[in-house]
């Protein structure tokens, strides 16, 4: 993993940890595959790629003006 792509993963935990404990979501973690992500919403889990990660967790917390 290179330093981008571990810059993003930190990224997109520390937004899911404010999602999460916002309770936007109801899970977050690492995904199967390194570049995924996996989001729970809704109550159901998705693998998404890091990008689409970041992206779906800012406009969640902005939709919900916690960003």
């Amino acid at each position: 993993m290179n330093q981008t792509q571990a810059a993003l993963r930190n990224e997109v935990r520390e937004l899911a940890e404010v999602a999460f404990h916002r309770k936007l979501i109801s899970g977050y973690g690492d995904g199967a595959d390194i570049n995924e992500y996996q989001i729970v919403y809704q109550g159901k889990p998705r693998h998404i790629s890091l990008e689409q990660a970041r992206l779906f967790l800012i406009d969640l917390l902005y939709r919900n003006h916690i960003y």
